[in-house]
Order: structure tokens, then C-alpha cells, then sequence
């Protein structure tokens, strides 16, 4: 509610400032002040005049502002009352200016309003007419006939209008009497006019007394005394060249200069013919300012001018001969203005600092002036074109600053305003006025992520709370506009433990994994994250963050083949006429692993008969190393290592069992042992005939079983090497591993024992159990290496070519 309170007047000021501009008065108001009133008493009602309440004048701060920036009177913003503040001299004020006006304006606020007023002071009669000299002398000839005027020295009275001088009077008046002239400009001269004729024998002088009177309520006066010496005749008096001279003079003119001068002439001789300048009527300004040769005439500057102060000068020049007879002349002097005054500029109101989001919006109110006259008293106003501000004219010498539109802050924060005013006099003068304006800030930049995307690397088994990354968004704004706090948001995979798995910091964005991870179970993942500044509203942005799981060698290799479970061993049959090179079996593994730590090798560790068989070690082949022999063991026992490549390395190891047999027609599967006690039995005699009826009825089955064998060996080579798939499920035990996440999932391969022209061939054919969700389904480039958190293996063929 405060706010809305605080943003009314300030609307009210943007829509009501045109009214403002546009608003102007047929005439000034004026007002009439007497002189010399006391402070504090009553002018004039503002209120009422401006159509004002009390209330509203002073919540809009009205204040009273005049030209000269002295405060001659007081606003009562509690009564609407315009009151004197100080005592009123005219004669300080105007001077002999008739009448003594001074402009004020009453300037009110919220909205900007301007009113122009006039204030008259009156004169009251304070002052008596004073005479420069309490003493004049006059040298009067005794010839001068009846009716010669005698100009004498005026008074002086400060007052105005009627409580200025009137008449002057002379008495005794036996011999004169006073006639008082109008002299212009509202001075009254007095001449003393003769009467009746001199008589040098009779009275050598006369002493009379001059008396000036104003017209004031009650009238003041003042005299002077007048000292007349009658001389002997002398009928020619001094007469100036002209009457009225007219000068100019510059106000930087240096002292000491010539102003003007006057001459006069006397057709005496003599000493009645010599001739002494002296000024007639001299003020205390003139006296000050100008001096006289009473020889030359020569009319010297002895004081600085001032055009601002005084624009011209009367002199009055009276020129005497030896004997008393004088003329008169006048000198006008007018001063020269020149370009001496810099421009004034007066800061009335600033506002600050401006919200940045603000449209068009007064900053500044000032007043400008120059006290010079004509081209040297007008004035430009400028600032820089570089700054989103332009003055706008207000009333009479006001001008406003005003923003050109919405601000941004986080491009400039703080703007330094030069306003220059300049004249347009020679030379130009100007005048510099700084101000500073500060923008402040509102929330209007979201904040901002370093990257749009973060990967975190993170290796497994790691420990629970370990800082795994940061993410950093800035914010352009300031204060808690800038004050940014993170967040974790909702993963696009609905089936993601993202809150298990990472937590996040929310002052300084630092990410957590909270528990293990696992790169056989979880690869990677990845989940979006939030900054948020504390504006008002909040402004926020997103940021996708992927985490991916580093493998490390946590996984032994597992054999696929031959299956180590603890039942039978298997046994591999080699046919004693196989060549060198034979391939006897294939030793399958897997590594739950990826990368190098699940390249596997294989080494042949142990032997029944060293040399002859080998491993290749990148693909587990098992080969015979050379052709065998009747003396060759017909069993053989093989130790094979499979170990990855990681750091350390992890390995396990698989048992191989070989028959060595002379072909696949004979009973294979008869063990060493069984055949070992029937040799042990033809030994004895007592058996003799039971062996030889075991040798007939084991011929004669060997007989049975050849036949039987290429039947099939025809069956199979019809149905173009199709094997037969066992029905049912292989025990799960035979490759799950429980436990490491090395296989997730049951499978089962199908085998096919395959013999022909002496070749037999095992093949792993592709996985009976179809792919589940989790398994990968990619095959390295070695036939050993299987990555994925299952395994899915493509057909593997042992083959044995002859030759």
C-alpha cells in the first residue's frame, strides 16, 4: 500500500507535466509591498491565489524561487501565506528605478508546476533630500541685471515618485528668489533668479539658504547654505563647444583611460578669460568612477564598469572663467556591454536513482540565466549525445532532464551527466554542471550456466558422499537479484533413482554421489539441473548434467567354455593323425569389464606333456603344437590362464582334458581307467575265454556302430549341418553370475558336434534367450572380448582343417 502511495505522485508528475508546459497565465500576478515592513508580515495568500488547499501546497513542496537566489520573503506552507523574510530597502534594490518590480516564481512539485509572479515594492518617504555641498559659492557681477538666472547644485533624495524632491525655496528673498526646473528623469534643479539689481558698495556679499523639500506625508527637507560674492563686472561667460556629448565606452576598458573631452570658451581676457573645469552635479558613482582635469577638460576612468550594474552615466561639466562667470554642458556616457558573465545554472530538483525498467522519466530540474544583455545574455543548453537523456524546455530559462527510455542496468549502472550551457557571445562563455545518475536494478536476467551441458567423470566403487563436479550459472542483475541457488530436476527417465544416486548443493552448485556406483549395472546418466535467482518474481534456467561411470578392473574373466561347475569334466578327443596346428578346442571367456580391462589373454600354464599343445593367447585357441606319435600319452591334462589386461590384472584359470584316440570309430567313450583294467584282465589267462568273447562281441558292436555313424553322417550332410537343439533350458548356474553384475541375465548356446572326412567342428551358436533390456549386444574386434553388462554371443567355430 506504501508503494502504490509512493508511485501516485510520480505517475501524477509524468501525466500531468505536459498540462504543466502547456499552462500559462494571461498576465503575471503581482503583489504590492511597502518598504521597510518587518519580517514575517503578510503579503499575499498563495494558496488562495493558486486555487491551492493548504494541504496540497505543501505536500506538493512548494517553494518560492527569485532571479537574484536571495529569499526576500517566506511560503507558510501551513497557512498559504506569503510572508516578508527580511526588511525591504528599495533604494538597495532598485535604486532611483521607478517602479521596483522583482519577479519571483513559485514552483510546485508532484507534478512539476511553474507560476511567474510580480512584486512591487512601493517607496515610503525614509529619505531627506540631501545637498552634495552644505556650502555653495556664487561670484555674481553687479551689472548682472534683474532676471539672470544662476543654476544651482540640486539635492539629492533616494526616494521615488512623490516622496522625491518638489520645490526648492530660498530666503531672505530681498534680492532672489528660487525657481525649480524639471530636469528629467525625475530630477528637480533649482535656479536662483535676481530680483532687483547689486551694488558691489552697498553689500559686498550675501549669504542665503537653500532649502529643498520632497513631497512626502509627513515632507522631509534638507538645506544648504549659499555664499554669493558680487564682483566687478565681467559680461562674458564661458560657452561649451556643445551642449550634449555622447560617448561609448567598453566595461573591460583598462583604468586610467580618456573617456571623453569637453571644451569651453571665454571671449575675456585675462583672468576673466581663463577657463577651470569642475563637475557641476557630481553623485557619489560618478565620483567613484570617473575623475576631471580642471585644466585639459580630460574625462579619465578611475574604476572598473560594470554594465550589469550600471548601463549608462549622466555627467554635468561646468566650465568657470577667472572672475566667476560659468557655462555648463552634459556628458552622456554609455557603457558597452561585453561577453564578462559566464552562464548560471541552478540544480532545482534530481531524482535518484532511477529503476531500469522505468519509461520516459524526469531526472533532473534546473534553471539557467546570464545576467548579460543581447547576444551575450542568450544561452544553448546541451549534453552529451552519448547518453540515453535529452532536456526538454520547461518554463521561462527551466529546463528538464529526462531519460529517453528504459535503462539497463547491467550495461551502465551510473551515468555522469554534463549539462553545458553556453552563451552566444564573443567569445562564447560556458558553464558545466556534473550530475550523477544511478540505475537500479530489477530482476530481468535469468540466470546463466558457465556450459549448457556438464560431463562428469566418475570412477566406480567409489566412495559414498564424494564431490564428483560443479555447476556455476551466473546472474547479470545485482544484490538478491544475483543470488543464484541450484537444484537437481526431475530426470526424462521416469525409472532413474536420481535421488539415490547424486545430491546437489543449492548455494554453491557442487554435485555428490551419494552411494557406489557400479559401471556394470549403470554406464551412464544423465539428469537436468536448475539455477534460480531470489528476485522478485524468480528467474531461473537449465542445465543438462551427464555422469558417466569410468570403468574400473573390478570384474575376473569368466570362462564360457569349458564350463567349470564341478561335474564331469569335459573331454576334447584328438585323433592321433591329426597334423600340427590341429585345433583341438577353444577356451571361451568373458570380462564383465570394458576397455582394456576386459582384453583378455590366454597362456598355457601347465601340461601333461609340455610342447605338444599350444595356446594362442588372443583367441584361446588350443592347437596341437606338432604330429603325434603312438608313444604319446592317450591323456592329457591342460591348465590354461585367461587374464584381462587391466590394472591390476585379474585372471581365472580353466582345466582341459584330451583323449587321444586313433579315430571317432572307436568307443570313444571308454575312460583310460576302464581300458587299463580290461588290458589288466586279458592278462590273466583265467579271463582268456571272456576276453576273446568280449573282443568278438565288441567287434562285431564296433561293426553295428560304424554303420550307424554313416547313416548319420549322411543324415547330417543332407540337412546341410543343422544341428539339433536340446529342448528346455540349460541350468541357470552354468553363466549367471550372482552378485558382480558381470551377467544380469540367464542364457543358454546351442551346440553342435559336428564330424566329417575326419574334421570335427563345435560350434556356439547366437543366444536361444532373446535379448532383455540392459544387455548390449556388441561384439569387439576380438572374438574374446564381450562388453555390456550381459553377454550376448555371436556363434564361435573350433574348427580343424586338415592340411
Amino acid at each position: 500500500m506504501e508503494a502504490e502511495k509512493e508511485r501516485f505522485p510520480r505517475l501524477r508528475q509524468v501525466l500531468l507535466l505536459f498540462v504543466m508546459l502547456s499552462r500559462t497565465w494571461a498576465e503575471q500576478k503581482a503583489y504590492t509591498v511597502a518598504e521597510e515592513m518587518e519580517s514575517g508580515s503578510f503579503v499575499a495568500n498563495l494558496a488562495k491565489d493558486l486555487g491551492l488547499g493548504v494541504r496540497e501546497l505543501s505536500w506538493r513542496e512548494a517553494q518560492v524561487i527569485f532571479n537574484n537566489n536571495k529569499k526576500h520573503f517566506q511560503l507558510n506552507l501551513h497557512t498559504g501565506d506569503l510572508q516578508v523574510n527580511e526588511r525591504l530597502d528599495r533604494e538597495e534594490l532598485c535604486g532611483s528605478t521607478e517602479p521596483c518590480v522583482l519577479h519571483f516564481q513559485v514552483l510546485l512539485k508532484e507534478p512539476l508546476e511553474v507560476y511567474r509572479f510580480k512584486l512591487l515594492v512601493s517607496d515610503i518617504n525614509d529619505n531627506s533630500p540631501v545637498f552634495p555641498e552644505a556650502e555653495m559659492i556664487l561670484k555674481i557681477m553687479e551689472n548682472t541685471p534683474p532676471g539672470t538666472g544662476f543654476p544651482l547644485k540640486n539635492a539629492q533624495d533616494l526616494d521615488v515618485g512623490v516622496n522625491n524632491i518638489q520645490n526648492y525655496t530660498i530666503y531672505p528673498s530681498s534680492h532672489f528668489h528660487v525657481l525649480t526646473h524639471n530636469g528629467g528623469e525625475g530630477r528637480k534643479y533649482p535656479e536662483l533668479v535676481l530680483d532687483k539689481a547689486l551694488d558691489r558698495e552697498e553689500q559686498t556679499e550675501l549669504r542665503l539658504t537653500l532649502r529643498a523639500v520632497d513631497g512626502g506625508d509627513p515632507p522631509r527637507s534638507g538645506t544648504a547654505l549659499v555664499l554669493i560674492d558680487i564682483l566687478d563686472i565681467n559680461d562674458n561667460a564661458p560657452e561649451f563647444a556643445q551642449p550634449l556629448y555622447q560617448v561609448q565606452i567598453s566595461e573591460n576598458s583598462p583604468l586610467e583611460s580618456v573617456v571623453a573631452t569637453v571644451s569651453a570658451r571665454d571671449l575675456d581676457t585675462g583672468i576673466n578669460g581663463k577657463i577651470l573645469y569642475s563637475f557641476f552635479y557630481i553623485d557619489e558613482e560618478i565620483s567613484k568612477t570617473f575623475a576631471l582635469n580642471e585644466l585639459t577638460g580630460e574625462i579619465k576612468l578611475i574604476r572598473k564598469l560594470d554594465f550589469e550594474k550600471i548601463e549608462s552615466y549622466k555627467v554635468d561639466i561646468k566650465a568657470s572663467d577667472g572672475i566667476g562667470l560659468s557655462g555648463k554642458c552634459t556628458v552622456l556616457i554609455q557603457v558597452v556591454d561585453i561577453n564578462d558573465n559566464a552562464p548560471e545554472l541552478t540544480i532545482v530538483s534530481v531524482l535518484d536513482p532511477i529503476p531500469e525498467n522505468s519509461p520516459e522519466t524526469t531526472v533532473a530540474l534546473f534553471s539557467i540565466q546570464d545576467p548579460d544583455s543581447g547576444e551575450n545574455g542568450k544561452m544553448i543548453c546541451s549534453i552529451r549525445h552519448d547518453v540515453p537523456f535529452m532536456l526538454e524546455p520547461s518554463v521561462e530559462n527551466f529546463y528538464r532532464l529526462v531519460t529517453q527510455g528504459a535503462l539497463d542496468r547491467e550495461l551502465t549502472a551510473e551515468y555522469n551527466i554534463t549539462i553545458t550551457v553556453t552563451d552566444l557571445g564573443t567569445p562564447r562563455l560556458k558553464t558545466e554542471q556534473n550530475i550523477t545518475v544511478l540505475v537500479s536494478d530489477v530482476n530481468d536476467n535469468a540466470p546463466a550456466f558457465t556450459q549448457t551441458s556438464y560431463t562428469l567423470f566418475v570412477r566406480e566403487n567409489n566412495s559414498p558422499a564424494l564431490h564428483i563436479g560443479t555447476i556455476s550459472a551466473t546472474d547479470r542483475d545485482s544484490g538478491t537479484n544475483a543470488q543464484v541457488t541450484y537444484s537437481l530436476l526431475p530426470p526424462q527417465d521416469p525409472h532413474l533413482p536420481l535421488a539415490s544416486l547424486v545430491s546437489i548443493n543449492s548455494d554453491n552448485g557442487h554435485l555428490y554421489a551419494l552411494r557406489a556406483l557400479d559401471f556394470e549395472a549403470l554406464q551412464a546418466f544423465e539428469f537436468p539441473v536448475g539455477a534460480t535467482d531470489r528476485g522478485s518474481p524468480a528467474l531461473s534456467s537449465e542445465a543438462l548434467v551427464r555422469v558417466v561411470v569410468v570403468d574400473a578392473n573390478d570384474n575376473s574373466p569368466f570362462v564360457l567354455y569349458p564350463l567349470q561347475n564341478g561335474s564331469a569334466p569335459c573331454t576334447e578327443l584328438v585323433p592321433r593323425a591329426a597334423e600340427a596346428g590341429y585345433l583341438v578346442t577353444k577356451v571361451v571367456a568373458v570380462d564383465g569389464d570394458s576397455g582394456q580391462n576386459a582384453w583378455l589373454s590366454y597362456q598355457l600354464l601347465k601340461a601333461t606333456e609340455p610342447g605338444l599343445f599350444s595356446v594362442w593367447a588372443h583367441n584361446g585357441e588350443v592347437r596341437t603344437a606338432r604330429l603325434l606319435s603312438e608313444r604319446d600319452a592317450a591323456k592329457h591334462r591342460l591348465l590354461v590362464l585367461v587374464k584381462d589386461n587391466g590394472e591390476p590384472p585379474l585372471s581365472a584359470s580353466v582345466t582341459l582334458h584330451v583323449l587321444l584316440v586313433d579315430g571317432f570309430s572307436q568307443p570313444y567313450l571308454l575312460l583310460p581307467e576302464a581300458a587299463a583294467e580290461q588290458a589288466q584282465a586279458d592278462s590273466l589267462t583265467v579271463y582268456l575265454v571272456i576276453a576273446l568273447a568280449s573282443v568278438s562281441s565288441l567287434f562285431l558292436f564296433s561293426v553295428l556302430l560304424f554303420v550307424a555313424v554313416r547313416l548319420c553322417r549322411r543324415d547330417r550332410a543332407a540337412s546341410a549341418g543343422r544341428c539339433s537343439v536340446p529342448e528346455g533350458h540349460f541350468a541357470g548356474h552354468l553363466v549367471d553370475v550372482s552378485g558382480t553384475g558381470t551377467l544380469s541375465q540367464s542364457y543358454q548356446y546351442e551346440v553342435c558336434l559336428k564330424g566329417d572326412q575326419g574334421t570335427s567342428e563345435l560350434k556356439f551358436l547366437k543366444s536361444v534367450t532373446p535379448n532383455h533390456h540392459g544387455a548390449m549386444n556388441e561384439v569387439e574386434e576380438k572374438s574374446n572380448f564381450v562388453n555390456g553388462f550381459g553377454f550376448n554371443l555371436k556363434s564361435f567355430d573350433f574348427s580343424e582343417h586338415s592340411g
